[in-house]
């Protein structure tokens, strides 16, 4: 390791550690945020898993400016998070440890916050919030919120199990004893080796803290090129689901041998509703031998988990596990479609043997899938009509004249709430605070089954007088007996992207608006809106800026001008 830090005459009280492949553009960022740090009695160490770009030049011109910055280079390519995490963990010289990626940034409190939790009372480790960060645009959410809502002390995981879902390594400060007594290393070779780490690491604990303050920003590129991608989301390789299945059954050996089989219940949920879900999202969009491949690696190991587990699903996400166990292929693609927006599927079966209501246009062959593709319970017969079970889907997709799309849609209605004949139906669309409403006509195709076609004229939507960039998804409505029923729009999965500029001669900037399919779950018709000219390079930025009334109305009057 080349540092200086040796000239400090005191210890650290805090070594984060920054890991770093090929990231040379991020790595200063990162290595600032820790620097920054409020309580600033602490050493970086960059450990760099052999990068080839100019990350080794970077990383010693930051340990040349600041004493309290190392770097370490591993001699070749681990291939992962854990052999550089491991090498820095040899040569850290605090008691309490951090990690740090190089692509993420530590609030200016972190430190602070988390040791000071050390401080106040004898701990294995200190958690916090972490805030994700979209790249592509700047949206900021907490990750499992509900778990860091309050400051507490536990006295092991089994106080609370739901912590299983905040396996993140990155959130928490490790007592370095805590690590050494048990010899608690994060495993080389795997992908996910933050989930069998923190696995272990809740299960040793004696006690931890959680604190509600942020520690973490994870800055997120979900739609990242394939190439660019983080592991989490290169979903589309099967290696990639093999390498989750492993580190799973990794854990579930572990809680086994010492002794924490009673939480396997929970980590199991944890698996279903966490990662296994992640993969849902995506299966509309894989064709028949990716699934068929995918079924071949998850269905052992589902046939592992605690039947309990299952049981705390929401029926939508049993369905589909239900329906990959049993290799109904274009059946999974139909049931995720749309997952977690309560769409309907496009038909039911009930047996008359006994009244019950089942998922498809079978019936179930095992009494396994009977239990699991079982929607009675649901009660799409007799629930109110604004929560009806409806599906609507974009069958046909045409550019029409200007900036209009023509549109066929399909609703289904499998439980028959609508009466037979037309049904009056509008498509909604706010990409400001005023509404497009397109009315349509849905005519009877069979029973359960209505199609109509919508002319959407997208140069007639409302947008505010300084213009809108974002991203719009339609919604259709249906009255029915003084209710109204609203669903989304699913999009066919794949079609050409349908671009037009857009005058907006009404006051607001010029824009360029894109229809295209959303691309993944849940696979709706997606619009957007991109200020273009002028406007959009003086304006706007202005306005975002300065976002005062009174800028806002001297924008609104310069954009009329220019336009």
């Amino acid at each position: 390791m080349s540092t200086s830090t040796d000239s400090l005459t005191d210890a650290p009280d805090v070594t984060v550690t920054v890991i770093v492949h090929n990231d040379a553009g991020r790595l200063p960022r990162a290595v600032a945020s820790v620097l920054r740090q409020t309580h600033a009695n602490l050493e970086v160490v960059i450990s760099d898993d052999h990068s080839t770009d100019a990350t080794e030049d970077v990383a010693r011109r930051l340990a040349a400016r600041d004493p309290r910055v190392g770097y370490l280079r591993l001699p070749e390519n681990s291939g992962g998070c854990s052999a550089p995490r491991n090498r820095a963990l040899e040569i850290a010289r605090a008691p309490y440890l951090m990690f740090l990626d190089s692509d993420d940034e530590l609030p200016e409190r972190a430190v602070e916050v988390l040791l000071a939790a050390h401080r106040a009372r004898d701990i294995d480790f200190a958690m916090g919030a972490v805030h994700r960060i979209r790249v592509d645009g700047g949206r900021r959410t907490t990750w499992m919120p509900h778990l860091v809502a309050e400051r507490r002390t536990l006295d092991g995981i089994e106080a609370d199990p739901r912590l299983f879902f905040e396996h993140l390594a990155t959130s928490k400060m490790y007592a370095r004893a805590f690590l050494d007594r048990h010899g608690l290393r994060f495993p080389e070779g795997i992908h996910y080796e933050d989930q069998l780490f923190s696995a272990q690491a809740y299960c040793l604990a004696k006690t931890f803290t959680v604190v509600p303050d942020p520690v973490y920003r994870w800055y997120v590129a979900p739609y990242a090129a394939s190439e660019a991608a983080s592991i989490s989301n290169q979903r589309y390789k099967l290696t990639n689901v093999r390498d989750r299945v492993h580190v799973q059954r990794l854990i579930d050996a572990f809680l086994a041998e010492s002794g924490h089989e009673s939480l396997r219940e929970d980590k199991d949920f944890k698996f279903l509703k966490h990662d296994f879900r992640m993969y849902a999202g995506d299966l509309p969009y894989r064709d028949d031998a990716w699934l068929a491949s995918f079924a071949d690696l998850v269905n052992p190991y589902l046939d592992t988990l605690a039947p309990g587990a299952f049981a705390r699903l929401p029926r939508p996400e049993r369905v589909v596990l239900q329906l990959v166990r049993d290799r109904r292929l274009s059946d999974v693609r139909e049931a995720a479609h749309g997952l977690g927006h309560d769409v309907a599927p496009r038909r039911t079966t009930t047996d008359p043997a006994d009244g019950r209501t089942y998922w498809g246009e079978e019936l179930p062959h095992s009494a396994q899938a009977r239990r699991e593709l079982d929607l009675t319970d649901l009660d799409l017969d007799t629930r109110p009509f604004s929560s009806a079970g409806l599906r609507h889907e974009i069958t046909g997709i045409a550019r029409g004249p200007g900036a209009c799309v023509d549109l066929t849609v399909r609703t289904y209605d499998p439980a028959l709430r609508l009466p037979v004949g037309p049904r009056r139906a509008t498509l909604h669309l706010s990409p400001g605070r005023r509404r497009l409403t397109v009315p349509f006509r849905l005519s009877p195709v069979r029973p359960g089954t209505f199609e109509g076609r919508v002319r959407l004229d997208l140069a007639s939507a409302p947008l505010p007088f300084h213009g809108f960039e974002g991203v719009r998804h339609p919604v259709l409505r249906l009255h029915h007996q003084g209710q109204t029923h609203t669903g989304i729009v699913l999009a066919p999965l794949s079609f050409p992207a349908l671009t037009a500029r857009v005058p907006y001669r009404a006051g607001a900037t010029p824009h360029r608006v894109t229809v295209e399919p959303e691309g993944h779950n849940p696979g709706r018709l997606r619009i957007r809106w991109q200020p273009v000219g002028a406007t959009a390079t003086l304006i706007r930025p202005a306005v975002h800026r300065l976002a005062t009334p009174r800028v806002k109305r001297a924008a609104r009057l310069a954009a009329g001008i220019l336009h």
